[in-house]
């Protein structure tokens, strides 16, 4: 026999292309490479991938997030925009962020908090569970509900050398009231906390030095749940970069990206490698904008290859 008091399963969303969206999962990041930087990115996991029904239940998400440096207040500011859609569930978020930079003395640390807010819904009416007549979901069909949080971040970066950060998401966890008023032990909806780490070390090749290598790795988990990502890709005169990504028992992706004047655009392809031969593979698609600003600050050659 075995029994159980609760079931918890991964909340946030993943990037292939992660290193795009620290915005979203790191408010020290924000204002970290001296522009305003702003990031669209689409991305179907397991597209085509549908329930008994032929409900089409694959995730797919939305992300639109910038930032900027804000010398008056001696850091920068962030904004995101997240639009999270998973089976019969739909979480739409706001994160609002600062970063204070701190100067080392050749490299900087960002130290930011961002608050949230997250509108999320679900359709229990379209469920059909196990048992029919479950008590925790009898009753109920669409629900929806707000939820308050806050975001706490670090990010260390030496220019032209390696960067690393840690984060924490939804610390307060915050929890609404049961779903269903009739039933006192009903779910309800809860933020988890989230943990990030993320790091990049920039290669220049001195016989190539048109040519960059970069790898990075990033991890996220809730506790309940572990995901590991390492890619690694290479740039050509901040112009061109393929790549290519390895989730652990998840999939392979290839990336590649293409810069025109301020504007990148990016495209990966994840490879199931779950070995379930009915998930297929994963798009993902980035629109990047990147504007550097005059600060006034001492003259250094500076480059950020992690948007291409």
């Amino acid at each position: 026999m075995v029994a159980t008091s609760g079931l918890k399963a991964q909340q946030q969303p993943i990037f292939t292309n992660y290193s795009n969206s620290y915005t979203y999962i790191n408010p020290g990041f924000a204002g970290m490479s001296e522009g305003v930087n702003a990031l669209g990115l689409y991305r179907q996991q397991w597209a085509g991938f549908k329930d008994d029904d032929g409900n089409d239940i694959a995730p797919t998400t939305y992300l639109i997030s910038a930032d900027m440096p804000f010398r008056a207040l001696h850091g920068g500011l962030s904004v995101s925009v997240l639009k999270d859609h998973i089976g019969f569930e739909d979480n739409t978020g706001l994160n609002l962020g600062y970063s204070f930079h701190l100067d080392l003395g050749g490299s900087t640390l960002g130290i930011g908090i961002s608050g949230s807010l997250c509108n999320r819904t679900v359709d229990f009416g379209s469920l059909h569970p196990t048992q029919e007549n479950d008590p925790l979901l009898q009753g109920l069909s669409e629900q929806s509900d707000m939820l308050f949080d806050f975001n706490l971040g670090l990010f260390w970066q030496v220019p032209e050398s390696f960067y690393i950060g840690f984060s924490a998401l939804n610390v307060l966890e915050t929890m609404t009231k049961a779903l269903s008023e009739q039933n006192s032990s009903s779910a309800s909806f809860v933020n988890d906390r989230t943990f990030y780490l993320v790091a990049g070390y920039p290669f220049q090749f001195e016989d190539l030095p048109m040519f960059s290598f970069v790898p990075s790795v990033a991890a996220m988990t809730d506790i309940a749940s572990w995901q590991i990502n390492v890619g690694a890709k290479v740039v050509y005169n901040n112009l061109f970069s393929l790549g290519v990504n390895y989730r652990p028992q998840e999939s392979i992706g290839l990336t590649a990206s293409i810069c025109i004047k301020d504007f990148t655009v990016g495209y990966a392809y994840d490879i199931n490698m779950m070995g379930l031969g009915v998930v297929p593979g994963s798009h993902e698609i980035a629109l990047g904008y990147c504007f550097k600003l005059d600060l006034d600050r001492t003259p250094r050659d500076y480059r950020s290859v992690r948007y291409l």
